[in-house]
């Protein structure tokens, strides 16, 4: 992505440089190039990050801002009662995700949708989205849903039905401006609240009652 962005990038300015006259034009196309190539760079970027890595705790899949934390059913996979927690990533977040637990993949569909603004809640049902389900053992199971925003248009997962996963490994990244649901079983101990910012990896969201 960000080889073909510099591509089109240098392209464009070559030929405005090319152009005879209007000087003018080549210096704001040429700053805003940099600007937006910044831009993509850091949006693209994966942060190195030492993460609180314990079978007991349930860590942030993304970057973001906590917009919702309740009580719904889940009736996808898990088929009962759950906590929702819901993480609004701006285009300013880093957009890749995280895997909240160790476990194995025991769900993985893509469904595609709309592109309502992420922070809609019905976003969670309507939009472009795929749904994780992983396994820890019999009584710890839970859901990621990853989904696109009005500005997000791809989301790119890198799971397969039954694999091993790690905690704090990759799941994906959603292209520009977007959302990431949790569902957790309705007794684990909760360690954020509503409005709270997260980083994927290091907040620790719950953790498992013992």
């Amino acid at each position: 992505m960000i080889r073909w962005f510099i591509i089109i990038l240098l392209v464009l300015n070559i030929t405005v440089i090319l152009l005879p006259g209007k000087p003018l034009y080549s210096w704001i196309i040429g700053g805003l190039s940099l600007i937006l190539l910044f831009l993509v760079i850091r949006f693209f970027r994966v942060p190195s990050r030492t993460a609180p890595l314990d079978d007991s705790n349930i860590l942030s899949p993304a970057d973001g801002r906590v917009v919702a934390i309740e009580q719904t059913t889940e009736d996808e996979y898990l088929k009962g009662e759950r906590i929702q927690i819901s993480i609004f990533m701006s285009i300013w977040n880093i957009h890749v995700n995280w895997h909240p637990i160790s476990g194995t993949v025991e769900y993985f569909r893509y469904h595609p949708g709309k592109y309502l603004i992420a922070k809609h809640p019905k976003s969670s049902l309507n939009n472009e989205r795929t749904s994780i389900a992983v396994k820890k053992d019999e009584e710890k199971i839970i859901m990621v849903r990853q989904i696109a925003g009005a500005v997000a248009r791809r989301i790119v997962s890198y799971i397969t039905h039954g694999a091993k996963v790690d905690q704090a490994g990759q799941i994906g990244i959603i292209k520009f401006g977007s959302r990431v649901d949790i569902f957790l079983p309705l007794d684990v101990q909760l360690n954020i609240k509503r409005k709270d910012k997260v980083k994927g990896q290091s907040t620790i969201l719950a953790q498992w009652k013992k």
